[in-house]
């Protein structure tokens, strides 16, 4: 280096904050190509006795610099945060993975227990994500809870990269007893689409611990927002979603509507740009109106919404007395709504929360909007045809370090419990292999009653009247309810309260989202019944409920009539203990 560098160097690194753990090199500008170069940030590092925080955000490493720099972090095994955004400026693609990969491998060496990795503004591609895929997968990462991935360039591609790397990582951390409970996902303007989208989706319901969800400017369209709405339901801890600048269109609003009738901690709804129209923001308004006493924003800018829906929404916060901010701007509502809109927010002593509504579009017409959702419906059809394109030119790159298995058949990939029990499927469950049946029970934890009843709807709602599908249940169940039963801390009454609430044949004084289709569960429990391990004090109660007229039994949209009439003769019983048919 040239003497005029290393004076500027030691200037920089004199500015560097030192405290609480901390080391910072933020926005120092530093060029790190070679060794010579990244000699006086190693010092710092070294040098630092009890390292938990490296901010190196605003500067570029090379390959060279970062090998040494991870030979440094060998031996930090305190270090919980990584703020290593905008560390690649100027770099080729190429440079960025081996740069990675060193740091990471230095990480797991260290037998660091990482709490956030934060990797933003690092264009680095679908490439990139595989440079820090052994890290994710990694007891290093076992403990994360914030992963900051915006602005990468992902793809679908690197979105798939990464939701088998988080899933690899729960299925790993829950075989060590300490389940992979991320919090904070943030991964907006990464080119996910539908498919990334939907790959994330599937990791986010195996993980279950989100609290906040950042994917903003991704072009994902209904399809893969109705994924998102599946897998944040089974997140009960979400407080903030962030989809701005996506297109929902009214299906994938309607989805995302169901969801959050289920999530009691929302705080934060930002839709805005993403064209939920005027039926998708009803849905939504219901959904607010429900419950969500919690929320505090709620944007839904710039989506279309004409004048009796914006009526709708600003009706439905009434009782919302956490909110602090509705945005409503850049719809299509004209000077009189916008008017009226003040004067029901002044009624309820509300007007503050309103933001501006500078950018109204004026009132349209019904006729227009029809028109232009037949031709979004269009436009969403030929984009998912380009997306699967798009996807196969992806996962070819020079190296092929991205597989070609978007462009080529390859077996069906392994399936372990926590995929099964997220998105549930006859496939899935035939897929865990014979050994399935003990490895659901293992992990089902027999002592929450919640989580049985939880799990054996799910088991019951891929049943099918298929000699192999229906083995699979059967077993799968047997195991779980004979380790429930046989233990002593089990509280049977409640499971078969619980599972009544869940049937809707039992109400309940919170709301519970009661299962789609009664007809697996009710061909399991036609099983189940039968069996030794079955309690016979449960039989009457159980038999109370679905021998009575209900909507739920009776109606054909719910479960084959034929089937499940043969299902009642197993509930008749005799003194003696026996099953009469």
């Amino acid at each position: 280096m040239a003497s005029e560098d290393i004076a500027k160097l030691a200037e920089s690194l004199a500015k560097t904050k030192v405290g609480g753990g901390q080391l910072s090199f933020k926005g120092q500008s530093l060029k790190l190509n070679t060794a010579e170069d990244a000699e006086e940030v190693i010092k710092q590092i070294e040098e630092f006795d009890g390292l938990e925080a490296l901010r190196l955000e605003g500067n570029t490493v090379g390959v060279e610099a970062a090998k040494v720099i991870a030979k440094a972090l060998e031996k930090k095994s305190e270090l919980k945060r990584c703020h290593w955004s905008d560390m690649f400026t100027g770099r080729l693609r190429s440079e960025i993975p081996p740069a990675l990969i060193s740091l990471g491998d230095a990480l797991i060496a260290a037998g660091a227990q990482l709490v956030e990795l934060d990797l933003s503004d690092n264009a680095f591609g679908p490439d990139g994500v595989r440079g820090f895929e052994a890290l994710l997968k990694s007891p290093a990462c076992y403990t994360l809870q914030e992963l900051k991935l915006n602005n990468c360039g992902m793809g679908i591609g690197g979105g798939k990269i990464l939701a088998t790397a988080l899933k690899e990582c729960h299925r790993k951390s829950s075989a060590q007893g300490r389940p992979l409970a991320l919090k904070i996902f943030v991964a907006g303007r990464n080119r996910l689409e539908n498919d990334g989208a939907t790959a994330l989706a599937e990791a986010f319901g195996i993980i279950g611990t989100l609290e906040e969800v950042h994917m903003p400017q991704n072009g994902i369209n209904h399809p893969g927002i109705t994924a998102l709405a599946q897998a944040f339901a089974i997140n009960p801890l979400l407080k903030v979603i962030n989809l701005n600048d996506n297109t929902f269109t009214e299906k994938g609003a309607v989805a995302m509507a169901e969801t959050l009738k289920a999530l009691r901690q929302i705080e934060v709804i930002n839709f805005g740009d993403c064209l939920v129209r005027s039926k998708g923001a009803v849905a939504i308004a219901d959904a607010v109106k429900e419950g969500l006493h919690k929320l505090k924003e709620l944007n839904l800018s710039f989506c279309e919404i004409k004048r009796d829906a914006a009526l709708t929404v600003v009706e439905a916060i009434e009782d919302k007395t956490e909110l602090e901010k509705l945005d409503l701007n850049g719809n299509c509502l004209g000077e009189e709504v916008c008017e009226q809109l003040h004067e029901i927010l002044e009624g309820f002593n509300m007007a503050s929360v309103l933001g501006s509504l500078s950018d109204d579009e004026g009132d349209e017409d019904d006729d227009e909007e029809e028109e232009e959702e037949d031709d979004e419906e269009e436009e969403e059809e030929e984009q998912q045809l380009k997306e699967r394109g798009a996807e196969e030119q992806e996962s070819l790159t020079p190296k092929k370090i991205i597989d070609s298995q978007a462009s080529t058949p390859v077996p069906s990939p392994p399936v372990d419990v926590a995929t099964f029990l997220a998105f549930p499927s006859p496939e899935k469950l035939l897929r865990l292999g014979p050994k399935c049946s003990v490895l659901i029970a293992q992990q089902t934890d027999t002592s929450d009653v919640e989580k049985v009843v939880a799990t054996l709807l799910r088991i019951s709602s891929v049943f099918k009247d298929e000699a192999p599908v229906k083995t699979a249940v059967h077993e799968t169940t047997d195991a779980l309810m004979k380790k429930a039963f046989g233990s002593a801390t089990f509280n049977s009454d409640a499971f078969i309260t619980n599972l009544l609430v869940h049937m809707g044949l039992l109400k309940s004084e919170e709301k519970i989202k009661t299962v789609p289709s009664l007809y697996g569960i009710l061909m399991t429990l036609n099983h189940m019944v039968q069996q030794d391990y079955f309690p016979k004090s449960l039989a009457p109660v159980l038999s109370a409920f679905v021998t009575k007229p209900n909507l739920f039994l009776n109606g054909t949209s719910y479960c084959d009539s034929n089937k499940v009439s043969d299902f009642f003769f197993f509930f008749f019983w005799e003194l003696n203990g026996e099953y009469k048919y």
